[in-house]
């Protein structure tokens, strides 16, 4: 489990193809802590470490990670926000984000907001409870974020500098796809509704 708050950004040094699953390796501040199979977060997606070479680690995506996500578009040189899993004592600073990314959406806009900025994303509607309200919680590319002006489709969000130079929000333009997890509470109440409304 996870709460959407990235401990920092790796940059991804290689992609190998094997089959029809990826190998990542990434450069990490935090490479030299990590173990062989520890979960993390990267742009939102529970992936495992399945190597450590120095200041790099390596995770594998595989074929349904790869079409749901942002990651099969990476790139040698692309920053990737990380998260190490939450220890039971931990603070929950963001919310409960599972690393189990929902789909893709699609930058839209960007606004300055004299200090800070607006980032409107657009995706396909599937029900389900994958959708937004206001004032609540999505995680964007593994970024917990409170929700603004939601419509079916798209909605806003503010990132503060901090968040904008500590994250790949700075590389996020119009046309950036980022990786969506919707809040858990909403998917399993839009469930419920479901099989009480039948």
């Amino acid at each position: 489990m996870f709460s959407g708050i990235v401990e920092c950004t790796a940059e991804v040094v290689s992609i190998r193809a094997d089959r029809q699953n990826k190998d990542f390796t990434l450069r990490a501040a935090f490479a030299g802590e990590l173990k062989i199979d520890q979960s993390i977060a990267h742009n939102g997606v529970c992936l495992t470490v399945t190597d450590i070479q120095g200041d790099t680690y390596t995770v594998t995506a595989m074929k349904e990670t790869l079409d749901r996500s942002n990651l099969g578009l990476l790139r040698e040189g692309d920053l990737v926000n990380l998260e190490r899993s939450m220890k039971p004592d931990a603070l929950l600073d963001g919310h409960i984000v599972q690393g189990h990314v929902d789909q893709t959406a699609r930058c839209t806009a960007k606004e300055d907001a004299d200090g800070s900025w607006y980032f409107t994303f657009e995706y396909e509607p599937r029900g389900g409870g994958l959708c937004t309200v206001e004032k609540g919680s999505v995680t964007v590319n593994g970024v917990s974020l409170t929700v603004c002006d939601p419509t079916e489709n798209s909605f806003r969000v503010a990132i503060i500098p901090y968040t904008f130079e500590h994250t790949n929000f700075c590389r996020i333009e119009p046309g950036s796809v980022v990786n969506l997890e919707f809040d858990i509470v909403g998917k399993y109440i839009a469930r419920l509704m479901q099989h009480y409304t039948k």
